[in-house]
């Protein structure tokens, strides 16, 4: 499949990054901004259905304040940057679709928005009901209000996650490069990798920082955001932005690199496996490592140490000798955790004085990574 085309009932997520929309001088590319809102008129005649994940606020806001450093000086600088920014940038937004005859809905969200099951669910129902009335949503992360330890970071992961709770088949994330490159693109002889059947650590080595110096992502977070859209099934292409219209032009040529979905997984595992807070690590040793591997749950006999202070409920990685091999949900806090690591199951009641779950992690709730 290629994003943008048939069928007809295709939902895809476009990730605008600031350098593309915003110029050094802090002005918006307006000429651009309406040749893509072209595009998502013609996707959207052909019974497609686009939302945006757009940077720019706190470029556009930092111009207005005068910040140094593009508003990225300090956390307040870019909030305040991010507050100003952000009604210039839904605006622009809003005239270059009405232009093209489409309504524009601004949607913010922060990282606990899409990592707390509840409130995902309420996003994904939000972006569903939009989507099915033919508005383009504009999503942007709330970085008004977001701190540097409750924050995706970048808006390539933010677009994967979005995604997921649209319900989408493909991420189209535009740069201001080709692609994924096997080496520093401008190294002489560097070749565009086009096909990504699986995401190896190869492909991670290949990825690089950001050139542009207004965004914070670059080619290593699109390779963690094809991480997570691919492990949820979801296609995600990088293509070079910095043309007019870049979808029809993506669309003609397939220039960019295409990550391969996997096959899906559960709606649950699949918004488990992309999330991106983790509140502590349980470590286990080479038998809990094999028994993960042939879909078993994580006992408290396989654990040899709890790190990190968490509740039930919350996200936990599971480390073995040679690192991190799954992800999921504890089924204890880390003191409860603390007191099981290396018992057997049938000691839990004795150990803690309730009737107790027989696992740390559940295996309907973990995720391998």
């Amino acid at each position: 499949m290629q994003l943008f085309s048939p069928p007809s009932n295709v939902r895809v997520v476009v990730k605008v990054g600031s350098s593309l929309l915003v110029t050094p001088e802090g002005e918006v590319r307006r000429e651009w901004l309406g040749s893509l809102a072209g595009d998502i008129a013609i996707a959207a005649k052909a019974g497609q259905q686009i939302a945006v994940v757009s940077s720019g606020a706190i470029a556009l806001g930092a111009r207005r304040l005068k910040l140094a450093r593009g508003g990225r000086a300090s956390l307040e600088d870019a909030q305040a940057a991010a507050a100003t920014g952000q009604i210039a940038l839904s605006q622009v937004w809003a005239q270059c679709l009405a232009a093209e005859g489409l309504i524009a809905a601004q949607m913010l969200v922060t990282l606990d928005d899409l990592e707390d099951r509840r409130r995902y669910l309420n996003a994904a129902a939000t972006l569903g009901r939009l989507l099915g009335l033919g508005v383009v949503p504009v999503i942007n992360e709330n970085d008004s209000v977001a701190t540097e330890e409750i924050r995706f970071g970048d808006n390539d992961r933010l677009a994967a996650r979005v995604a997921q709770a649209a319900g989408a088949q493909g991420v189209l994330l535009l740069s201001d490069v080709d692609g994924l490159y096997d080496r520093d693109p401008a190294q002489p002889g560097a070749t565009l990798v086009e096909q990504v059947p699986r995401i190896d650590h190869a492909i991670e080595a290949m990825a690089g920082g950001s050139s542009s110096g207004m965004g914070s992502g670059g080619m290593i977070s699109k390779v963690q955001a094809a991480k997570i859209a691919t492990r949820a099934g979801i296609l995600l292409a990088v293509a070079n932005g910095r043309v007019d219209h870049p979808l029809a032009r993506y669309a003609e040529s397939g220039r960019g690199t295409l990550f391969a979905a996997e096959r899906s997984a559960s709606a649950r595992q699949a918004w488990l496996g992309g999330r991106l807070s983790v509140r502590g690590t349980i470590h286990v040793d080479a038998g809990a490592v094999a028994a993960l591997a042939q879909g078993k749950s994580l006992l408290p006999a396989g654990a040899v140490r709890i790190e990190g202070r968490f509740a039930r409920g919350d996200r936990v990685a599971i480390a073995g000798p040679e690192g991190v091999v799954a992800n999921g949900l504890a089924e204890y806090d880390a003191t409860d955790a603390a007191r099981l690591t290396g018992k057997r199951s049938d000691e839990a009641a004795a150990i803690l004085g309730y009737a107790p779950r027989a696992a740390l992690v559940h295996r309907n709730h973990m995720v391998m990574a």
